[in-house]
């Protein structure tokens, strides 16, 4: 296979210019990447007793992290690239985009001390900021069909602030762990409906004959069934009522992703990375309904969508994207397949193991921690060099 490293020497020239505010994806993807890679191990070591967070104690912090700092970047930086492509105008680079990038850093420096004021302006800021800076080109190309990201992001920033306004003891009784809830299935919708666009045509593009199938019914089942959880975390819904929304949307999800022809691309790991991190949505959604129940715990159901699908449908868009917009060849090599083994490993240990054997679930935690952290660190040190360079085309971007 070939790495990132071998190319010809004209474009190891022009891949030499500094590049990283051309464009959205390059600071937030390499940030995005090592933060996911640092902050387990920070994570760790709270869970431990060694590090005290003075603004918020216990898995609270992980959790918003984990949200807001992690999932949230990588969404900003995907929408900006792609959003440049949508609407065929330009989206913040250069001062801009080094700003915005800058106010995602203070947000994570804030949530290590004891301001709480401080760290809840700068996390509802990030994604408002982001908002405004995406629906500026969206709204001079009337490209409508994709106004709802915009309103997606701001509902992101909802949730953030609920969370924080919930952690300073503003909005009484309700826990930041309803932020938390909500903005999981905000960022659940954000990632159902673009693995709706990509998957399928990644598998059509990548794999000869693969033949995957999108059926309107479907789509709308499966989407329309995630606002329906959406709403009925929103709304406190709980019992058979949310274990029937749960369980025809994980039926939904399992339909559209068979509709995908998965077992087509196996031998493309381009595209079976973003397949099987597809998958973990139904095993979610069935994991709600079951925690409902009382027969699966919740946070084999959260991790199920953290750890399995977000993360495992970010590491293979990051790849793909990264190669794609710097004009490298789009064909895994050998350490972007060693990031999607360790991530879907780190899903697989993180899940499977405490729902198995209860008694081990400290050693899964752990080998889990150990697994996502190699993973995305393993992508923050083999990308550093394309994500900061021109492209090798020389094109802008």
């Amino acid at each position: 296979m070939q790495s990132l490293h071998l190319i010809d020497e004209p474009a190891a020239q022009r891949s030499r210019r500094f590049a990283l505010w051309q464009l959205g994806f390059r600071p937030f993807y390499l940030l995005a990447s090592a933060f996911a890679a640092l902050s387990i191990p920070l994570w760790a070591l709270q869970f431990a007793g060694v590090l005290h967070h003075p603004y918020l104690a216990g898995p609270l912090w992980h959790a918003h992290e984990m949200l807001f700092g992690f999932a949230l970047a990588v969404i900003v930086g995907f929408l900006f690239t792609a959003g440049r492509n949508w609407s065929n105008q330009a989206t913040p680079s250069g001062a801009t985009l080094a700003a915005l990038a800058g106010l995602w850093l203070v947000g994570r420096v804030l949530m290590m001390t004891s301001f709480g004021w401080a760290a809840a302006a700068a996390n509802v800021a990030f994604p408002l900021a982001a908002a405004v800076a995406l629906a500026i080109p969206f709204i001079k190309a009337r490209n409508r069909r994709n106004y709802f990201f915009v309103g997606l992001l701001v509902l992101l920033s909802a949730a953030a602030g609920f969370f924080h306004l919930a952690q300073l003891g503003v909005v009484g009784p309700l826990p930041p762990g309803a932020g938390v809830q909500f903005g999981l299935d905000v960022v659940l919708f954000i990632a159902s409906v673009m693995a709706g666009r990509v998957v399928p045509m990644f598998t059509n593009n990548g794999v000869p004959g693969a033949a995957a199938d999108r059926k309107p019914f479907v789509e709308k089942a499966a989407l329309g069934l995630v606002l329906a959880l959406l709403i009925a975390d929103a709304s406190g819904l709980n019992g058979l009522p949310l274990v029937a929304v749960a369980v025809s949307a994980a039926v939904a999800h399992g339909i559209r992703w068979l509709l995908w022809h998965p077992w087509s691309a196996r031998k493309v790991p381009l595209v079976w990375i973003l397949h099987l991190a597809y998958l973990w949505v139904p095993i979610h959604l069935a994991l709600r309904a079951c925690a409902e129940l009382g027969i699966a715990s919740s946070s084999a159901a959260t991790h199920a969508l953290t750890v399995g699908a977000i993360g495992g449908l970010i590491i293979g868009m990051m790849t793909r994207t990264a190669r794609g917009h710097t004009a490298r060849p789009l064909r895994a090599d050998r350490f972007d397949v060693s990031c999607y083994v360790l991530v879907l490993a780190a899903a697989f240990v993180r899940v499977v193991v405490p729902l198995l054997a209860p008694s081990e679930s400290l050693l899964a935690i752990g080998l889990s921690a150990v697994l996502w952290s190699g993973g995305f660190g393993l992508y923050a040190l083999h990308y550093w060099p394309a994500l900061t360079r021109a492209r090798l085309d020389g094109k802008p971007g």
